[in-house]
């Protein structure tokens, strides 16, 4: 079983599995309500029809699921000492070049892939991770149209769990060589930057998901091996990467700026800048390197 040791004092790693569980659960539930146009449960209201005027469904459900995970998880852990971040939350929490003065920090995105939400492809995420001095601790990814609860400890292990809490590893792919691996790509986050980057690598082939949490999914399950993110007029914020991240680093796989330095979070600038590459870690380096190659053609001056 996981240590604790790696959180608050007062907090058990099984007590906290626990509450997670049962938060996520009733997180799927609330957001597939909401995605079907139903009632949702646990009191929230539903959502007006966008042509109302009134709040849209991802509106209304990012609030609720925002108020169902940080209600639930600072009225499970009252004494706990640490500090709760969503991207619901941010602009009243955060100040520009300012970290939150906080050892542990929950960061919080209730629902990432807005668009795949909004379309109907299932492919959106909940991200929760637990940050000490800004490096991921533990991390929940959870796919609520998919039944998936991928859990990681950092520096343990990682799994997914269903509703019944059965559990399933990681399954890596056995692939090693860049002209084998598969990418995980995005279906709206591409510019001809990062068109160029890909077919610099010379990779093996590609696939295009939704949030990034389903894209990090299909890499623990083996279904694709790489991810990458090159900013451009936006970045991807900490919300968008912790969880990933954690549930990855958990798993034995790696998440980092293509120059191999780590990703850092709650550093006072939420952007997650840069290239970045998340990976089953087999050919990492060699990824590292020639996406660093790369840029320096495509982009000079780009900071990887």
């Amino acid at each position: 079983m996981p240590s604790s040791a790696l959180l608050p004092v007062g907090v058990s790693m099984d007590g906290l599995l626990a509450e997670l569980r049962r938060l996520s659960w009733g997180a799927a539930d609330i957001l597939r309500a909401y995605a079907r146009g139903e009632q949702p449960p646990h009191g929230f209201p539903r959502a007006l029809r966008v042509e109302d005027g009134g709040e849209g469904p991802v509106s209304a459900a990012d609030l609720a699921v925002n108020s169902w995970l940080l209600d639930g998880l600072s009225s499970a852990f009252p004494e706990a000492g640490w500090t709760l971040l969503s991207e619901e939350t941010a602009k009243e929490q955060l100040t520009e070049g300012v970290p939150l003065a906080a050892e542990w920090l929950w960061i919080l995105d209730p629902l990432d892939g807005t668009k795949d939400f909004l379309q109907g492809t299932g492919e959106y995420a909940v991200h929760l991770a637990l940050v000490k001095e800004q490096r991921p601790v533990l991390g929940v990814v959870l796919l609520p149209e998919a039944d998936e609860l991928w859990i990681g400890v950092v520096g343990d292990e990682a799994w997914c769990e269903d509703r019944q809490g059965q559990r399933s590893p990681v399954r890596f792919s056995q692939r090693s060589e860049l002209s084998d691996l598969i990418l995980v790509a995005s279906r709206s986050h591409r510019d001809e930057r990062l068109e160029q980057l890909i077919s610099a690598l010379q990779l093996g082939g590609s696939l295009a998901v939704g949030s990034v949490g389903c894209k990090v999914a299909t890499i623990l399950r083996g279904e694709t091996d790489l991810y990458i993110s090159l900013s451009g007029r936006s970045a991807p914020k900490d919300w968008d990467m912790a969880a990933p991240e954690a549930v990855l680093l958990a798993a034995g796989g790696r998440f980092t700026h293509a120059d191999l330095k780590d990703l850092s979070y709650n550093t006072g600038d939420v952007r997650q800048a840069g290239c970045l590459i998340a990976s089953h870690g087999k050919a990492h380096t060699a990824l590292g390197e020639s996406a660093t190659r790369a840029m320096s053609t495509i982009d000079p001056g780009f900071p990887v």
